[in-house]
């Protein structure tokens, strides 16, 4: 299910062919393919596999592209990001298809992260529009002091597979709109999203060389983007350990980093909570997206008083939860065949640990589709690795606490700290969870996936850099540094 050396024998049409944009032009023969999670005998994509030297004359392109679209009055870059989203949304239908099939995630799922990709575009083109710098008074005579925001150069983004067009569009948007050329990795499994984000932005007047995209392994391509000197700044949404990797590449050269990186989201439910409700609300967040978000919900602390209640709901909202083909089903498919394994191998090691599985199975599909269905254990130890170490799949862990403190405690104790979330009718406690839990995002009473683009988003601890924050206006923080002017008279 995974990219594979291309067979010589294989053919497809072109609009599953992906290839390499650098300045302007799309390059690169076909020599990995992708087959459909859910069904794997159908051709999902095809890509280039790319070289250092194709970074290179991307990186190249770039440098060449980005004093003159700097140049451009920011209102003229944003009505490129207008024009890119509206069409994105009257590509949407082909767009989500694609997805699907590279992906695994539910139609729905797919037609709202197109949707979301445009809402990206279209929120960061508008801001073309804003100031991005202040007007402020001096303490010397006849002297005025204003600042203003500068773009990094070039910039490059790596990106994940889970979100295939929403990230690169939240990465992208923010960093055009500022002034910076880019270059883009997109994931291996997902080549055709990127592309179709690509293509967008080129029908919609973007120069050349603005905007590259060169596919290929992390190991090669993602390398070479870091080591690059041209490379000012890097924004990366990926694995911790990865991640890690790249910071200290670009630290050792001072450019600016910028890590988005694993979670492992815990939800308290409290007595005062509806039992159904919070039941729901767990597996929106643990089950929706087929458990593939680095915001999901993998570990539920409940109180004893609504703890039978609540599990039985749970277990109830599991099973409609029913996995198979993004077209049709209710959850999707499990991206790889890789990813179908560690989620088999994390529920079955619980269980041999001496967990209760009270919904879902890790034998295998006989079909061969990558379709897990929704898992829910308790009667874990609180350091179990189910508890402790993240699956990243449609697996949630529930575990019982004494009361609120030990909850907030047990919510806490994590390398992680993404998302953090409360089911509870007090006011008083939402408040004061709100305030001490260890996450960059709080939900009360909402799923722990799931984020309005106009806000902040990043965690602490090993799930981020906690410097700069992705989306909303903080975003452009990352692709700017600051310049303040003295000006007399």
């Amino acid at each position: 299910m995974t990219s594979t050396a291309l067979d010589p024998q294989t053919t497809a049409d072109a609009h599953l062919t992906a290839q390499h944009l650098i300045n302007g032009q799309w390059l690169g023969e076909a020599e990995t393919w992708r087959m459909n999670p859910a069904r794997p005998d159908e051709l999902a994509a095809l890509s280039p596999r790319g070289t250092a030297e194709d970074v290179d004359a991307a990186v190249t392109a770039a440098a060449a592209a980005q004093p003159a679209w700097a140049a451009l009055p920011a209102p003229s870059r944003g009505a490129v990001l207008l024009a890119a989203g509206n069409l994105l949304i009257e590509r949407q239908a082909a767009i989500a298809e694609d997805l699907v099939r590279e992906e695994g995630k539910t139609l729905a799922e797919a037609k709202g992260e197109v949707k979301r990709a445009s809402d990206v575009l279209r929120f960061f083109g508008s801001l073309g529009w804003a100031a991005t710098g202040e007007v402020l008074p001096s303490g010397l005579p006849d002297t005025t002091i204003t600042t203003r925001r500068e773009p990094l150069g070039v910039v490059g983004l790596i990106t994940p597979w889970n979100f295939p067009i929403a990230i690169p569009a939240w990465k992208t948007a923010p960093a055009l709109i500022s002034g910076n050329a880019v270059v883009i990795k997109p994931a291996e499994l997902t080549p055709l999203s990127a592309t179709h984000l690509a293509r967008a932005l080129q029908d919609a007047g973007l120069p050349a060389g603005v905007l590259n995209v060169v596919h290929g392994k992390g190991r090669v391509v993602g390398d070479a983007l870091a080591r690059d000197p041209r490379i000012a700044g890097m924004s990366f949404t990926g694995s911790t350990k990865v991640g890690l990797g790249l910071q200290e590449i670009l630290n050792g050269r001072r450019a600016r980093v910028q890590l988005e990186m694993g979670g492992k989201n815990g939800v308290l439910v409290l007595d005062d909570a509806d039992p159904a409700k919070a039941a729901q609300v767990v597996a929106a967040g643990a089950f929706g997206l087929t458990g593939q978000a680095c915001t999901a919900t993998s570990r539920v602390y409940v109180t004893p008083g609504i703890r039978p209640a609540f599990l039985e709901a749970l277990v109830a909202e599991a099973a409609k939860y029913t996995p198979g083909d993004g077209l049709e089903s209710a959850m999707g498919a499990v991206v790889s065949r890789q990813q179908f394994e560690q989620d088999q191998a994390a529920v079955r090691g619980a269980v041999e640990r001496g967990a209760t599985l009270l919904h879902g199975r890790y034998d295998g599909d006989s079909s061969g589709a990558l379709s897990f269905p929704a898992a829910v254990l308790t009667d874990l130890a609180y350091d179990d690795p189910a508890v402790t170490e993240e699956i990243f799949g449609p697996v949630v862990a529930v575990l019982e606490v004494p009361g609120y403190e030990a909850g907030l405690a047990a919510i806490n104790d994590s390398r992680y700290g993404l998302t953090a979330g409360i089911c509870t009718d007090s006011l008083a406690l939402a408040t004061d969870f709100s305030a001490r839990a260890q996450a960059g995002v709080i939900k009360v009473n909402r799923p722990t996936a799931g984020l309005d683009l106009n806000v902040p988003f990043g965690g602490v601890k090993d799930s981020s850099t906690n410097t700069f924050r992705e989306q909303g206006r903080s975003a452009l923080e990352f692709f700017t540094w600051g310049k303040t002017v003295y000006t007399g008279v």
